[in-house]
């Protein structure tokens, strides 16, 4: 069965959090494993003023994005789904239906900054993240 890329439904959203935690921990080592889990009640209640979109593969969540409005909230992929095109597909469905995209990722995570770059994102301006003090990127991506 192929990838399949969907509205998130509220059944997601403990699979959806799942992902969000060990994605974070995993991806950002910089910043402390307190920070996150202190911080998942509040990602949670945040979940649900978002579109979220999911990717799945036989019926098992294998990635999210969430959107608010033209911002990219988030994008997580589980990490033995990582480096299949999952992300990738999700970013894409969204380029397909939208003008404009917009995303801050922290300066470290030169994994994701790449991937951006990739599907074509442009670095623009830094600013510090106030919530974790780390630097971050903005990154913008336009249809042509």
């Amino acid at each position: 069965m192929t990838l399949t890329i969907r509205p998130a439904s509220p059944t997601d959203l403990d699979a959806i959090m799942n992902l969000w935690l060990t994605g974070n921990l995993a991806a950002h080592d910089y910043i402390s494993a307190g920070f996150w889990h202190a911080h998942e009640a509040e990602v949670r209640q945040a979940m649900s003023a978002s579109q979220l979109w999911v990717a799945e593969k036989n019926n098992t969540l294998l990635g999210f994005l969430g959107l608010v409005d033209d911002y990219i909230a988030g994008l997580f992929v589980d990490a033995k789904a990582q480096g299949q095109g999952v992300g990738g597909k999700l970013v894409t469905h969204l380029q397909a239906t939208h003008e404009r995209l917009t995303l801050a990722v922290y300066q470290k995570n030169t994994r994701a900054i790449r991937f951006y770059q990739h599907h074509g994102f442009i670095l623009g301006n830094s600013q510090v993240d106030e919530a974790t003090g780390e630097k971050e990127y903005l990154m913008t991506w336009e249809k042509n």
